[in-house]
């Protein structure tokens, strides 16, 4: 229990960007205002939007709008590749820094014994967590350090991450390609959908860690 206490305690770390500053950037990335950043990027505003996304990992960036501005702007196809992209990028970020240098800090909070259990844990378990994650608020994050830590294999997260990154990225791309004739609409779905997704799967997810957590005791 000792690493899911510490998952639990770097989720509320990563919620206090979002309390201090959420506002603030939800200003400067959400509608009219994201694509306006992105377009003062010319023709680097899809990396703006790849670095954007990328920086999530450590800054309450609102990345659904991000993604639904970059449809917007480049068009379903073209916007979902970038969004996919980010996504994935940030994915492996967090996954490769926790993997190269969280497993020490690890060991020495949760214990090598914690560490291992839950790495057979994640063999099970991981690949549907990784991929359903990306769909959620918070997290993302949080999923993909416990995977660098608990030494998911490499192939096993690309797919899994993959699985959930890339039609993420289309999906918003292709809300925010509709916003030109609807931008109200567009808005509202980038914002709404990841807290409602939350509300429908996290008593699922509950259950499941439950359930793993008693198949191993």
């Amino acid at each position: 229990m000792r690493l899911l206490t510490t998952a639990v305690i770097f989720a509320i770390v990563l919620c206090i960007p979002f309390a201090m500053w959420g506002g603030e950037f939800m200003t400067w990335f959400t509608g009219d205002a994201a694509i306006a950043w992105i377009r003062g990027w010319g023709a680097w505003g899809w990396l703006a939007v790849v670095g954007l996304l990328v920086s999530d990992l450590f800054l309450p960036i609102p990345a659904t709008p991000v993604m639904s501005a970059a449809g917007y702007l480049y068009g379903a196809l073209v916007g979902g590749m970038i969004s996919a992209a980010g996504s994935f990028a940030a994915g492996m970020a967090g996954y490769g820094l926790c993997r190269t240098f969280g497993r020490g800090v690890a060991v020495r909070l949760a214990g090598e014994a914690e560490i291992t259990r839950h790495e057979t844990l994640f063999q099970r378990s991981g690949p549907w967590l990784v991929a359903a994650s990306r769909w959620l608020p918070l997290l993302p994050e949080v999923i993909t350090c416990l995977a660098g830590l608990t030494r998911m294999p490499v192939r096993t997260f690309v797919v899994s991450l993959a699985c959930g990154a890339v039609p993420m990225g289309f999906v918003y791309a292709a809300i925010g390609a509709a916003g030109q004739d609807r931008p109200k609409m567009a808005l509202g779905l980038s914002v709404i959908i990841p807290p409602l997704l939350w509300l429908a799967v996290s008593p699922w997810l509950l259950r499941a860690g439950s359930t793993d957590t008693a198949r191993t005791e």
